[in-house]
């Protein structure tokens, strides 16, 4: 994930994932916060996506043990678990995510488990899973360097949108506030040499790099609805 370039994925057809790993994205997010999309869909879709040699991934829609769980067991290759605010937050979010003896996740036989053929060596294989937190507010930024301090975290990434709706300016990214918000993110990963991210909502591949240059390694471009409809009304305009 590091290093690399994904997307988000909020229309559950195959079709469109599909077109999006032939396009070049190393990796895709299944977001199940804030689109319709269900388990049975992205199980789909996750086998699609690591068909076509790609790294599938979940935004589960809470810090929810059950939420978590069904995720993992459809065979993910991470998941990224949003609003973490806390230390207590990041341990009960980790807790969910390993099977004892180093967390509390329950255990099943689905797909991620090779339906009950592959338990054992999926039992060894998933504490390689990857970990992303989202830092999405006022207090996870208070909070940063005890989250950062949990172990088996792989990195985390910013949510611009939340973050500023945090303190009442949703969306501006310009504001002083904000600004410092996001260099305190970014100095304080540094310092704990911890990978970090952001995602870029608009579809412009220059705000990437501009963020690359930033020193963010975990970089998110877009997402599958804001790809067409930008496609979609350029064309339009020059009707």
């Amino acid at each position: 994930m590091m290093n690399t370039l994904g997307s988000w994925v909020t229309i559950g057809h195959p079709n469109v994932i599909e077109i999006m790993c032939n396009a070049g994205f190393d990796w895709l997010v299944l977001d199940m916060e804030h689109s319709p999309m269900s388990y049975e869909t992205a199980q789909t879709l996750t086998a699609i996506i690591q068909g076509k040699g790609k790294k599938a991934y979940i935004r589960v829609a809470k810090n929810d043990d059950v939420l978590i769980k069904k995720a993992l067991d459809i065979g993910i290759d991470g998941i990224i678990i949003p609003m973490v605010s806390s230390r207590i937050e990041a341990e009960k979010a980790m807790s969910g995510i390993f099977y004892p003896p180093d967390g509390n996740r329950g255990v099943g036989l689905s797909r991620a488990q090779d339906f009950g053929m592959g338990f054992e060596l999926y039992k060894n294989e998933h504490k390689n899973l990857k970990v992303i937190f989202q830092i999405e507010s006022v207090e996870a930024i208070k909070n940063l360097r005890e989250i950062l301090s949990i172990p088996k975290l792989t990195g985390t990434i910013i949510g611009p949108y939340d973050l500023s709706g945090s303190i009442g300016k949703p969306g501006n990214y310009d504001d002083q506030e904000v600004q410092a918000m996001l260099k305190n993110y970014k100095r304080t990963s540094q310092e704990m040499k911890m990978p970090y991210g952001f995602h870029v909502i608009s579809p412009d591949i220059e705000l990437v790099q501009e963020k690359k240059k930033e020193g963010y390694t975990i970089l998110a471009f877009s997402l599958d609805s804001l790809f067409l409809y930008e496609m979609i009304k350029q064309n339009l305009i020059r009707k």
